[in-house]
């Protein structure tokens, strides 16, 4: 059993006798009332999104996922297909995958994870390597603390970068909170 405060995005727990896994969780505590938990929600057996408030103490009955090694192989319309290692292909839809589809490329690895032998998730790689396709040059004189510009990868996805990255130059990124890293050599 898990908390409501305990909750975060990408956990499975059962919700009114249903399965669900959580697309978004925000804690909130205004003036005198109790602190609650705002989800955004998507039933794995209807596919059908919704969200709720629920009180920070209130439990919610855990589920664990079974997960696998895969890699992308390609895109089909608005669903996605993922291979393991025997060849088994998975196919996941746009809504099923959409925090990822920023970093998606051929043959990567990614884990999906499995409800009762069906696809509900992909998590990509904590850190990955990406090349600048587009960035603003430096302000030149502007040191001024941590000095942020815009950077574009090539899946059109935009991230801070520090002001001494340049195009053509690649990238570490952290996935969990899509935050560059590092510049890699």
């Amino acid at each position: 059993m898990k908390f409501a405060q305990d909750l975060k995005a990408g956990n499975v727990v059962v919700m009114d006798g249903a399965p669900i896994v959580i697309q978004k969780a925000e804690y909130n505590k205004s003036g005198r009332n109790a602190a609650v938990m705002k989800f955004k929600f998507r039933n794995i057996l209807t596919g059908s999104n919704s969200e709720g408030i629920y009180k920070t103490d209130e439990k919610f009955e855990d589920i664990i996922l079974e997960t696998k090694e895969v890699t992308y192989s390609y895109a089909d319309g608005d669903m996605y297909v993922f291979m393991d290692e025997e060849y088994n292909q998975y196919e996941l839809s746009k809504d099923d995958i959409e925090g990822v589809l920023k970093y998606l490329e051929e043959q990567m690895p990614c884990e999906v994870k499995f409800f009762e032998g069906k696809p509900i998730s992909v998590t990509p790689p904590v850190k990955i390597v990406r090349e600048v396709i587009y960035t603003e040059p430096a302000v030149r004189g502007d040191t001024s603390g941590k000095v942020m510009k815009p950077a574009k990868l090539a899946s059109g996805f935009e991230i801070p970068v520090p002001a001494f990255v340049e195009i053509g130059e690649k990238i570490e990124i952290d996935t969990r909170t899509d935050e560059y890293v590092a510049r890699v050599k």
